[in-house]
């Protein structure tokens, strides 16, 4: 007996341990709105602050962001950076971007700073801005394209001066609680981490300088956090079959005018031009047609011809926004026969290898710069569109089962709302409605045949 209840205590014991190791691992474990996207493992946003010089009460740095993000940029109105300091460090003068309020500075006899708070927040500046203002890499409206795209507006650069700081290397302060809008949430900054001083060559890259001191953060971005409904959705057809394969049903919400008035506007509405001026166009609100998937953007792939060694796709891309047109605009594929595309017409493309240069089944197409690199409001010129030319693989190629049809969507680095499986257009020797008809006849003629065996 004595054994017995050993062995109980013990199962008691273990039991117990597992309960607060399971406890320990689930409030540990990360959040679900981590940053991760299997397309895009790498992409981040890199802040770098260079300190520059030092100034009898502080230094000046120079700031930038980098977008390393393949497929998702930052577009109007542009980025919003903000921090907290950790001392009571104010901003005395900034070139290339500012502050968006200044704050209380009234402890300040003469020369007034630009930004007092303890938690400033900062904004580019806009296209034009007078020299005397700019700085290398500034002054874009806030929008940071990616590397794909165009490398030279990838990133983004502002000068400021610090008072109230640390004048050496020891005394200095970094920043804490970054946060990055672009223009809405979606950016989870981490903390600033001291690296080696960034080394500036010269253009003759016989002469290197560095800086006295930098500092990185790293922001990831999180569709989750970003927004609480999808911002595209696919819909899907062939010339093999007649079906039109429509967006999911409320993909991005769906029409509620007792709770969400005014979310959505027909396009034949005599109130069309007074609903776009509303209030929510200073807001950035989106004002979308009605219908039935209630979507910003859809995605509409189609199959069209079927040649012996080639194939076509056709893919057109709709906005149905009226308060926002999209410029440099990108869309990601996810297809296995990407990995012989042929030829592309009207649209920019670059392949995509997130799983190595073995496995190239992603492709980036964005539109062409001063034709359809612009994605008008929603309306007859609200629409892009291109097609794809590629060459059949004899080991893999099929129509059936929605082989031709994508895996995944993105639009500007937003996961699409894609129609379920069982939904594609299936090809008319494939559907159920084809072979079910076709057994009866053969068991007829299998008996008749037997029939005149036996009587033979």
């Amino acid at each position: 007996m004595m054994a017995v209840g050993g062995g109980v205590g013990s199962s008691r014991s273990i039991a117990c341990c597992a309960v607060l190791l399971a406890a320990a691992l689930l409030f540990s474990a990360p959040a679900t709105t981590e940053a991760y996207d299997s397309l895009d493992p790498n992409g981040n946003i890199t802040i770098k602050w260079d300190i520059m010089q030092w100034t009898p009460d502080g230094y000046v740095a120079v700031v930038t962001m980098f977008n390393f993000q393949q497929f998702r940029h930052i577009q109007a109105p542009g980025w919003q950076l903000g921090w907290s300091w950790a001392k009571k460090e104010v901003i005395w003068s900034m070139v290339g971007a500012q502050t968006t309020e200044q704050g209380d500075c009234s402890k300040f006899k003469g020369n007034t700073p630009h930004c007092c708070k303890k938690d400033p927040t900062i904004v580019d500046l806009l296209p034009g801005t007078p020299y005397n203002m700019q700085i290398a890499n500034c002054c874009k409206a806030g929008v940071i394209n990616t590397f794909n795209q165009d490398p030279s507006n990838a990133a983004s650069s502002f000068q400021i001066s610090v008072g109230l700081a640390g004048t050496t290397n020891k005394t200095v302060k970094v920043p804490k609680n970054f946060t990055l809008k672009a223009p809405g949430p979606g950016y989870t900054c981490g903390s600033a981490m001291i690296v080696r001083p960034t080394k500036f060559f010269t253009q003759d890259g016989r002469r290197a300088t560095q800086a006295l001191m930098t500092w990185n953060v790293t922001c990831t971005y999180s569709q989750f956090l970003a927004q609480k409904t999808p911002s595209c959705c696919v819909s899907l057809s062939s010339f093999y079959n007649d079906t039109i394969v429509n967006c999911p049903t409320c993909s991005c919400g769906c029409q509620n005018n007792r709770t969400n008035p005014g979310s959505c506007v027909n396009e034949n509405s005599p109130y069309l031009q007074s609903a776009i001026d509303g209030p929510g166009k200073w807001t950035g609100q989106p004002l979308v047609q009605c219908t039935s998937h209630m979507c910003p953007i859809r995605i509409h792939w189609h199959v069209k011809l079927n040649y012996k060694e080639y194939w076509r796709v056709k893919v057109t891309i709709t906005n149905f926004n009226y308060r926002m047109n999209y410029t440099q605009w990108n869309l990601v594929v996810q297809h296995p026969n990407f990995d012989n595309i042929t030829q592309l017409f009207s649209f920019n493309y670059k392949p995509l290898t997130p799983y190595g240069s073995k496995i190239n089944d992603t492709a980036m197409f964005w539109g062409v710069k001063f034709y359809n690199d612009l994605l008008m409001q929603a309306g007859p010129l609200g629409n892009a569109q291109s097609e794809i030319l590629l060459r059949k693989d004899s080991m893999t190629f099929t129509f059936d089962k929605g082989w031709a049809f994508p895996r995944r969507v993105y639009f500007n680095g937003d996961n699409c709302v894609m129609p379920p499986p069982d939904a594609y257009p299936w090809l008319p020797n494939a559907s159920p409605l084809t072979k079910k008809p076709l057994r009866f006849p053969l068991l007829v003629f299998w008996i008749i045949l037997a029939t005149l065996l036996a009587y033979a």
